[in-house]
């Protein structure tokens, strides 16, 4: 990216923000004409460096709310400070008497632009929970490896953690975990759709629900603690439950799917969690071990009889995909659920057919879930993500599952708060910071994110409400975005972050000004996500017409160029390379759905919708290394067909899957065994060296991506090529090129030419 990326990067690492215009216009107009949206990507619970953690309240503004943060005034004379927001006075409270120019509290220091107060918590600390689904309608050998990775990871939970388990087929059942004697399960009919009352009822969790206190849930009692229960307590019933575990009782019938009620399962599992656990005390986890399509009772994606083909984009398009929109209507509402009651839903979903990942999608991005798409349970891609969840706290590789966040925006006057895209749900909260025009959750000023980990984002959109520039509001140089975060932090105590951000305004004719503030990684991540969320919820959208409008407008805007003569158009360095995350966008399965199925494409648009800048990016246009003997280091090169030459090993991080590719004469080589033999070592380390950065791209990641080792004309040698700029076609002329791709796409460079045809157009 260059020197001037750089700025952006150190920004994020401070305060965990990206800003796609690090400058904005002062008017409507002028913001109007910058073509891509004001959103800014922030990071609530990133991990920085130098966050200071202080041990009192936050103190609010008593007109809008705001936090107080070094950007507002203070008259340590009269005690009084001022929001730069709403430019309300307010008195400090009365432990504050003691601050003067010499004695500040933390909140102010310049450098504490992100401060986080740890709260103080009534009651108990409460336990986090785990539910675990698991689906017996599966080959024997494929719940065996569930099971067994289930069991491994049960290992690795600390022993005060709730756990229960639910296990469901034809019909769902609920595991009692409290009598080691006399084992029992409660069943419910797969056909049959509960309301949480009636699971709860007959679960006997009712009486004891009316009973409970928030903040109370460690002291788990009578019923209600049979089925979720301390690991330390039951370890030994429930490992003897899954080794006991059998496929399901009811086989398929030749020429039909297997009957299995995922949706009522999901029912029972979440009424069993919200009878169990008060609302939003405590982190609680259901996984869902997901091995087929749902064919019995509410939530079905397609009916048992192998004839009718599960849904597809082409379905879909034409709204005849006949139990589509019903599925989805009821997982919606289980979605509404959990978030009401501040749990989160992981999938699993470990089969080469669709699961009904599409149906289900938002059960899962609302409440911060994380899906895992693989094609059996023995694959180390499911084994590694899931022992990855239970890795305790200090060890290299743990992820920090914080819980029950809330973040709430504010902003400077002119500026309106459009929306957020991210795996979060709206909160009804009425404000007059919110925009006319909605975005994604828009509609509020707050967000619930019932899991949030370092790399969870949120984007969030403004919008420059003011009619045109005036002298008075030009006086006060700077606007102020605000993000506090209030969430259970993985060690049990309650915490608030509060982010407050500056930027300046410029007068919107000055092109050169916005230009220099452009973050465009940032940018191309913000319009794929809108652009996914565009393909969603909205008929006919076509993404590619809307991507390339959007472009020629930003080329016509911001280009260098004399009119009519495209040999003259040029971009700006921090303009140059959007039109390549562009080119790399529109080629993706995103935006190019077509031999994708729903439910990998539902995939895709969850992992899009989370990630931080940086690895959202390589999801829009992977980066690509080279290994050779000609450099001591692995070389960054083109993501383009010529870059495959036969003597060197390319490495290809896809964010989805990671690609060792050898070149043909390293791989005859490397057949020929050289690397065994002494005096080719420099070989051998040729061919270690990929491999080595490949297990540390996959150690660190999460979810575990896919790893693919292979050589220049071999089949697997297609999860390249697929990504690769095919500037060398079976009918260009001049390829200059080992490797040729079997296409009609058009080229980075052919799309370039008639971007900036179009761009000067008079």
């Amino acid at each position: 990216m260059g020197s001037y990326g750089n700025e952006f990067l150190e920004l994020e690492e401070v305060d965990g923000v990206r800003m796609v215009w690090n400058v904005w216009p002062r008017s409507r107009l002028e913001a109007a004409k910058c073509v891509v949206p004001f959103g800014v990507v922030v990071t609530p619970a990133k991990e920085t460096a130098n966050l200071q953690v202080v041990e009192y309240d936050p103190v609010p503004c008593k007109s809008c709310g705001g936090i107080l943060n070094p950007y507002a005034m203070v008259d340590f004379a009269s005690k009084v400070w001022t929001c730069p927001f709403c430019m309300a006075r307010n008195h400090f409270p009365a432990h504050y008497q003691g601050i003067s120019e010499a004695s500040v509290p933390a909140e102010l220091f310049p450098q504490c632009s992100t401060i986080e107060y740890s709260l103080p918590r009534p009651g108990a600390v409460s336990p986090p929970a785990y539910l675990f689904i698991i689906d017996t309608c599966v080959a024997e050998d494929e719940l065996k490896a569930c099971t067994t990775a289930v069991a491994q990871a049960m290992t690795m939970i600390p022993e005060y953690a709730l756990v229960g388990l639910v296990t469901f087929g034809t019909h769902v059942y609920v595991h009692e975990l409290g009598f080691q004697e006399f084992p029992k399960t409660y069943v419910f009919k797969g056909s049959k759709e509960y309301t949480p009352g009636a699971i709860q009822e007959q679960l006997g969790l009712l009486h004891a629900r009316q009973q409970q206190h928030p903040g109370h849930a460690g002291q788990v009692q009578g019923k209600k603690g049979s089925f979720l229960m301390p690991i330390g307590e039951c370890e030994f019933v429930l490992s003897a439950a899954l080794e006991d575990l059998q496929c399901d009782a009811f086989p398929a019938v030749a020429g039909q799917r297997p009957s299995r009620c995922t949706g009522t399962a999901l029912q029972v599992a979440t009424a069993l969690m919200g009878g169990s656990l008060p609302n939003g005390g405590a982190a609680a986890r259901m996984l869902l071990m997901l091995g087929g399509p749902c064919t019995e009772g509410s939530g079905k994606v397609v009916d048992k009889d192998l004839t009718e083909p599960i849904r597809s984009h082409k379905d879909l398009a034409k709204d005849s995909a006949h139990h589509y929109r019903k599925a989805k209507a009821y997982y919606d509402g289980i979605a509404t659920q959990l978030v009401m009651q501040g749990h989160t839903l992981d999938v699993y979903a470990c089969a080469l057919d669709q699961v009904g990942l599409a149906e289900m999608k938002t059960a899962v991005e609302a409440t911060g879930g994380i899906t895992i798409q693989t094609d059996t349970f023995t694959n180390p891609v499911f084994k590694q993500s899931l022992k990855r969840m239970f890795i305790p706290p200090g060890e290299d590789e743990h992820l920090s599952m914080h819980s029950n966040a809330t973040m709430e925006a504010f902003c400077s006057k002119d500026v309106k708060i459009c929306g957020a895209l991210g795996p979060a749900s709206g909160v009804e909260k009425k404000s007059s910071l919110i925009s006319d025009t909605v975005v994604g959750l828009g509609g509020t000023t707050t967000w619930k994110l019932c899991s949030l980990e370092p790399g969870t984002s949120m984007a969030v959109v403004f919008d420059i409400v003011a009619p045109h520039s005036s002298s008075d509001s030009m006086a006060q140089n700077q606007f102020f975005l605000q993000f506090v975060t209030r969430y259970l932090h993985e060690n049990g105590s309650m915490r608030c972050r509060v982010t407050t951000v500056t930027r300046r305004w410029v007068d919107g004719s000055h092109v050169g000004d916005l230009i220099q503030g452009f973050d465009q990684e940032c940018a191309a991540v913000l319009v794929a996500r809108l652009a996914s969320y565009k393909m969603e919820v909205e008929e006919d959208f076509d993404a590619t017409r809307w991507l390339d409008r959007s472009l020629i407008r930003l080329a016509s805007r911001f280009g260098d160029y004399r009119k009519d003569e495209p040999e003259s158009f040029q971009l700006q360095p921090q303009l140059a390379y959007y039109p390549q995350f562009m080119f790399h966008f529109r080629r993706s399965p995103f935006v190019q759905v077509f031999g994708q199925s729903p439910d990998e494409t539902a995939y895709s648009r969850i992992m899009l919708n989370r990630e931080v800048v940086s690895e959202a990016t390589l999801m829009l246009q992977p980066v690509l290394y080279a290994y050779s003997f000609n450099s001591q280091a692995p070389e960054p090169v083109l993501l383009d067909v010529t870059s495959v030459t036969p003597d060197r090993i390319l490495l290809l991080d896809a964010y989805f899957y990671v690609v060792v590719f050898h070149g043909s004469t390293v791989a005859q080589w490397r057949k020929a065994g050289y690397q065994n033999q002494p005096e080719h070592a420099a070989f051998k380390s040729l061919l270690d060296a990929p491999q080595s950065e490949a297990s540390s791209i996959i150690r660190r990641r999460f979810p575990t991506p896919r790893f693919t080792d292979c050589d220049q004309n071999g089949s697997q040698a297609r999860f390249l090529l697929a990504k690769l700029n095919p500037s060398a076609t079976y009918n260009s002329t001049a390829a200059v090129s080992s490797e040729v791709i079997m296409t009609d796409d058009v080229s980075l460079q052919v799309f370039t030419e008639h971007l900036k045809k179009l761009a000067v157009q008079s």
